[in-house]
């Protein structure tokens, strides 16, 4: 198991066999883990050559963490094939996301649907929290999310609920700055107090991606599409960022309209130009988590 520093990119498999020929310039690899459940697919071997030169991160999109059903088959099961992944793979970090997710027919699907940010939620994901942790025998990064809308009875802050979950659970956070920008536009919020409020040591691996806008009954909607380079604004959050949290593992994160490798090496490349930035601004190294 390597620890991850620098900036990574997500692996596609457009590009498996130009990270195996090429082995291109890149700190390392964050992969989707339902992708690679099966270690005999033709993914996962090509995962299993390319991790031999790269560190890997671990995203899940399946634990459903915000689901308040009990005793579920389907999500216990879902659990352990996450353990046996991670048990081959070995990544650095493993996260999911602060939401739940919808299932039918014995299987969940993958759609990352918003929770209420209350007292009894935050009872809810906690346990599920503790459990997953409890499965997989390793800490869990939770990441925030983007939102469209908002719950009437929802009378915690985002930031408020995400530390409560570090503090009960001793998660960590994944810190998807796209997606305080994108919140941060549909609702109304300061992104920055976002940031200012989110605790220092819980932040292990930050995200950067692209948004789509939409018009929805004459609103501009932000929406989280992952299609797209990095905008100006996500950009100038995420110097921010590196200010208050240190240059941590910073994933280009590109899953829709996957272009050629050499569009996410170049975005890799403005971060890292950020992370000097600060760096030299400072004139103090900037710690790499």
């Amino acid at each position: 198991m390597q620890s991850l520093q620098g900036v990574g990119v997500g692996l596609k498999h457009q590009h498996f066999q130009e990270f195996i020929d090429n082995k291109p310039d890149v700190s390392w690899l964050e992969v989707h883990t339902e992708n690679f459940f099966s270690q005999d697919s033709t993914a996962s071997k090509y995962l299993a050559k390319i991790s031999q030169d790269y560190a890997i991160s671990a995203h899940c999109v399946g634990m459903s963490l915000g689901s308040s059903a009990t005793n579920c088959k389907v999500r216990e099961q879902h659990l352990q094939k996450i353990k046996n992944t991670i048990a081959w793979l070995q990544p650095s970090l493993v996260s999911d996301h602060l939401s739940w997710s919808a299932s039918a027919d014995g299987h969940y699907l993958p759609d990352l649907l918003p929770i209420p940010f209350t007292e009894e939620a935050l009872t809810v994901v906690v346990q599920n929290i503790n459990h997953a942790q409890d499965v997989l025998q390793r800490q869990i990064l939770i990441e925030n999310p983007a939102s469209y809308l908002t719950y009437l009875d929802s009378p915690i802050a985002e930031w408020q609920f995400l530390s409560s979950l570090v503090e009960e659970t001793g998660c960590g956070l994944l810190l998807d700055v796209n997606n305080i920008y994108v919140s941060g536009h549909n609702h109304g919020f300061d992104s920055l107090e976002y940031l200012q409020n989110i605790p220092l040591s819980a932040v292990k691996e930050i995200h950067l991606a692209g948004f789509s806008i939409d018009n929805i009954e004459g609103k501009e909607i932000y929406i989280d599409s992952h299609g797209h380079k990095v905008y100006d604004g996500v950009w100038q959050l995420y110097e921010q960022a590196i200010k208050r949290f240190g240059a941590l593992p910073t994933l280009i994160e590109w899953d829709t309209n996957v272009p050629e490798l050499s569009v996410l090496l170049a975005e890799k490349a403005k971060a890292e130009v950020i992370i000097t930035r600060v760096e030299s601004a400072s004139n103090v190294p900037v710690c790499y988590d």
